[in-house]
């Protein structure tokens, strides 16, 4: 987006992306742009992003928004020439999110001031699970063909990236829109084998349910896979799991991090997990606790829950706010306990970590490491330090 105004020549504007999913990330954007347009009165301010794309109508009647521009036109060169995006008087300019059939692939150079490299490969989503708006603002699942996936990464290795990340909003579903039905284990093994200069790939959130057993393989077999996934689970009690319209029971997802870690045991588990989904019990929360430690998670992502309007878990009975936000405070607590006793089995080790900015780098299981002062080359380096300790969130190392 930044890249297509410059182009075009689009002056003293501001882009906000917004996110939609959940409620305070509504309440954030709006209050970035009131802030925004607060800094510098005299810019025109363009929202576009989920949000907007959710409900373009409570963005355009702010005052201090000048365009609201749908998902799928954001990223088009042509919608952010200066006379058609700001010229005349239709404030929202938003489609139907359904009608759209395909995501393009976009070619970058590089991504500035980023130490790893993002390759959105999928978009969209087909699944309806209860608590989720996101099917809404960015429509149904499509796949960015393989061959230009490829073409993308060798030009962001060729460019100096040592990691790269692959990214869908649902991304284990990436190919089943494509002629043949690939599955995306057969996408990551193309990117190993076709980019061997890649140093580092690196998978971003899958739904555990929809690994498929090239995946699973290349995964646990190639090391220049980062040895880490993070785990769509939301919760680890099997009714809260139907009343989602999860298609993962709690033993599926145990039984695959077992089988996971007994194949590549150095492999790390991220997820998210909601706290005080509608209808949850004390004893249904218990379980969702107990699953931290059964698929042995060492980074959780806790959500309260935020009822969206316009999805089924709205309407269903609600668990009280305070203990929402108890069962919240528990669920952090216990992967505060999580991420601790992660990185104790760490301390003692060397590792190849990626420097993201002079002090601070990550391991390939995610571990944030802080390193000396001044002490690491540039950022998207990869080096290896030595792990002397923790302070119970991030790592202590030294360059080796």
């Amino acid at each position: 987006m930044r890249n297509h105004a410059r182009d075009a020549g689009l002056e003293n504007a501001i882009l906000v992306n917004t996110c939609a999913v959940t409620n305070e990330a509504v309440r954030q954007a709006r209050q970035s742009i009131r802030r925004a347009h607060k800094d510098n009165p005299a810019a025109k301010i363009i929202v576009t992003g989920c949000a907007a794309q959710v409900d373009p109508e409570m963005f355009g009647a702010m005052p201090e928004v000048d365009r609201v521009v749908g998902n799928h036109d954001k990223l088009k060169a042509e919608t952010f020439n200066p006379v058609s995006l700001l010229g005349g008087t239709e404030k929202v300019r938003v489609n139907d999110i359904m009608s759209v059939t395909e995501t393009a692939g976009h070619l970058i150079e590089g991504m500035e001031g980023r130490a790893r490299a993002y390759v959105q490969v999928q978009n969209g989503c087909d699944h309806r699970c209860t608590f989720c708006i996101i099917p809404y603002g960015r429509g149904n699942s499509r796949s960015v063909p393989a061959g230009e996936v490829v073409e993308e990464i060798k030009l962001l290795t060729a460019s100096g990236h040592s990691e790269i990340v692959l990214t869908g909003v649902d991304l284990t579903s990436w190919g089943e829109d494509l002629p043949g039905q690939p599955k995306l284990g057969r996408l990551v093994q193309a990117i190993i084998n076709q980019v061997p200069d890649l140093p580092r790939l690196r998978l971003s959130s899958i739904d555990a349910v929809e690994i498929d057993e090239a995946l699973f393989d290349v995964v646990t077999s190639e090391a220049r896979i980062a040895p880490y996934l993070h785990l769509s689970l939301q919760a680890g009690d099997n009714m809260i799991l139907k009343r989602m319209k999860r298609r993962h029971s709690r033993e599926d997802a145990i039984a695959l991090c077992e089988r996971l870690k007994s194949a590549r045991p150095e492999i790390a588990f991220g997820a998210d997990i909601i706290a005080g989904f509608p209808t949850e019990t004390e004893a249904m929360f218990e379980n969702t606790l107990r699953l931290v430690d059964d698929c042995q998670l060492a980074y959780v992502h806790a959500f309260p829950y935020s009822a969206r309007p316009g999805t089924p878990a709205a309407r269903m009975p609600a668990v009280n706010g305070a203990e929402i936000k108890a069962r919240a405070a528990r669920l952090r607590d216990k992967a505060a306990q999580a991420l601790s006793a992660h990185l104790d089995g760490m301390v003692g080790r060397i590792d190849d970590v990626l420097v993201e900015k002079t002090n601070f780098a990550r391991a390939g299981n995610f571990a944030a490491i802080r390193l000396p002062e001044n002490s690491a080359p540039r950022a998207g380096a990869l080096v290896n330090v030595d792990i002397s300790g923790h302070d119970g969130r991030q790592l202590i190392g030294t360059l080796v």
